[in-house]
């Protein structure tokens, strides 16, 4: 039973991880990925799809974006959605295919992401010790209905603290990692 409750909370401690890298990756640098535009909805045909469900995105060099509907029709569309994004990027279409230069990012602007990034792991920090809360509720109840010794419960607790500990490293790791790639210049 122990370890099943620890098993629930190393899965759901690690889509914590997951989630963070995914917000993560919205947050641009002054490089070009092709994640950057994965939020991107588009209208296709009445309703909203991902931008890569409608087109190629691809990399042309280190500040540029290439995206390229599958449809002719689709390009103002498209071009439309990414300006209307969140990112404040202005797209020029060159025929069918959409350039997306990416502008370089001034200190104070690389500051404010900073911010942002650590407000996005202290988040995930949030949710990692939620979970920890809840697997040492779980272990407290089954001490409360004699399933478990204390001796138990306290070497399960030790156990998800562990986990936990483990888990909050790895969300200071990923924290760095993205503040040194928005401080590069």
């Amino acid at each position: 039973m122990i370890e099943a409750i620890k098993k629930d909370a190393a899965t759901r401690m690690g889509k914590s991880i997951d989630s963070l890298r995914q917000e993560m990756a919205k947050i641009r640098t002054g490089r070009a990925h092709t994640s950057l535009l994965d939020h991107v909805m588009v209208e296709y045909y009445g309703s909203e799809v991902p931008i890569n469900q409608v087109a190629n995105v691809g990399v042309e060099d280190s500040r540029t974006l290439t995206v390229t509907p599958w449809e002719r029709p689709m390009v103002a569309k498209v071009e439309k959605a990414i300006m209307n994004s969140d990112l404040g990027l202005n797209p020029s279409t060159v025929g069918a295919v959409i350039r997306v230069p990416m502008p370089a990012l001034t200190e104070e602007r690389r500051k404010d992401l900073v911010k942002v990034v650590r407000h996005e792991a202290e988040n995930a920090r949030v949710a990692i010790r939620n979970i920890r809360r809840d697997a040492n509720n779980e272990l407290k109840n089954l001490v409360k209905d004699k399933s478990i010794s204390e001796d138990e419960d306290r070497k399960g607790q030790e156990e998800v603290q562990k986990l936990t500990d483990h888990y909050i490293a790895e969300v200071d790791r990923v924290l760095a990692e993205k503040e040194k790639e928005l401080m590069a210049v």
